[in-house]
C-alpha cells in the first residue's frame, strides 16, 4: 500500500536587513510542535547588505526544510512577495503562509492559520477581531493603521477587519488562480492588492486573532513616503480591477 502523503505548507518570509531577527524566527518556526503539516521555510531576501542571506544559507546547509531565494533585481516588498509565492508554488504545497521577518508575526499563531483553512480559502492573522491585539506601537502608528484600514475597507467594500495584515495563509489554488504576473504593486501595497483581487475572484476570506508585537531589533521599513506610495497604488489597482461583491469573512 502506498504511504499516505503528509500535507505540506511552505512559510515564505520576504526580508531586507533582518540579520538580528531571522535566525531566531526560523528556529521558532522549526520548533513548533506537529501542526499536521510538513513545514518548510523559504526566505526571500532582497540582497540585504547586512548579511541576512548568509545567516539563512548557513542554517539551510544543515536543515533541508530551509531555503533561501536571493533577489538582486526588481527589488521591493511586493516583487519579493510575488517571487516567493511563485517559488513556493513550484513545490506544489497544500498551503502557503506569508509572514514578516522581524518577529512581529509570532510563529505560535501559525497552527491557527493552518487549521482555519478547513473553513476558508485565505486566512488572515488579525489584530482587530475578538482576541486579537496590536501591542507596543506608538499612538501615531496606530492612528495611521486605523485610518488606512477604514479607508481601504470602505473603498474595496471588504468586510474583513485587518485588511493590511501581512500574516496570512493561502490554499495553493488561490495563488494559482490569482495570476501573480498581473499584479502591479512593487512595494507593501501588494498585501492589499492580493486581498482585493482574491476577493473579486470569490474566495472565502477568514480571520483568526493574533497578537502583533512591534519589532524589538532592527529598523522599520515603514515611512511617511511609503504610506503615500501605498495609498497611490491602492487607487491605481482599484481602477484596474472590477468592483467585487462583498468579500466573505469570518
Amino acid at each position: 500500500m502506498d504511504e499516505i502523503r503528509r500535507k505540506r505548507a511552505v512559510i515564505t518570509i520576504p526580508t531586507y536587513n533582518e540579520k538580528e531577527n531571522i535566525g531566531e524566527l526560523i528556529q521558532e518556526i522549526l520548533g513548533l510542535p506537529d501542526v499536521g503539516y510538513d513545514l518548510s521555510i523559504l526566505v526571500v531576501d532582497d540582497n540585504s547588505p547586512d548579511g541576512t542571506a548568509g545567516i539563512v544559507s548557513r542554517i539551510a546547509e544543515t536543515d533541508s526544510r530551509v531555503r533561501i531565494l536571493l533577489r538582486t533585481k526588481r527589488r521591493g516588498r511586493g516583487a519579493a512577495g510575488i517571487d516567493g509565492f511563485k517559488a513556493a508554488l513550484a513545490s506544489q504545497p497544500d498551503l502557503v503562509v506569508e509572514m514578516d521577518g522581524d518577529l512581529s508575526h509570532q510563529p505560535r499563531f501559525i497552527p491557527a492559520l493552518l487549521d482555519a483553512t478547513d473553513r476558508f480559502d485565505i486566512v488572515l492573522g488579525s489584530r482587530f477581531v475578538h482576541g486579537g491585539r496590536d501591542t507596543d506601537r506608538n499612538f501615531i502608528r496606530k492612528l495611521i493603521t486605523y485610518l488606512v484600514r477604514r479607508f481601504v475597507r470602505s473603498l474595496f467594500r471588504l468586510s474583513v477587519e485587518d485588511v493590511s495584515s501581512g500574516f496570512r495563509c493561502f490554499k495553493r489554488e488561490v495563488l494559482e488562480k490569482t495570476d501573480l504576473d498581473d499584479l502591479i504593486s512593487v512595494g507593501p501595497a501588494v498585501v492589499l492588492e492580493i486581498l482585493y483581487k482574491t476577493s473579486i475572484l470569490g474566495f472565502a476570506i477568514g480571520e483568526v486573532p493574533i497578537t502583533f508585537v512591534d519589532r524589538k531589533k532592527g529598523k522599520t521599513k515603514l515611512s511617511f513616503l511609503t504610506l503615500v506610495e501605498t495609498l497611490v497604488m491602492v487607487l491605481k489597482f482599484k481602477r484596474q480591477y472590477p468592483s467585487p461583491s462583498r468579500a466573505k469573512a469570518a
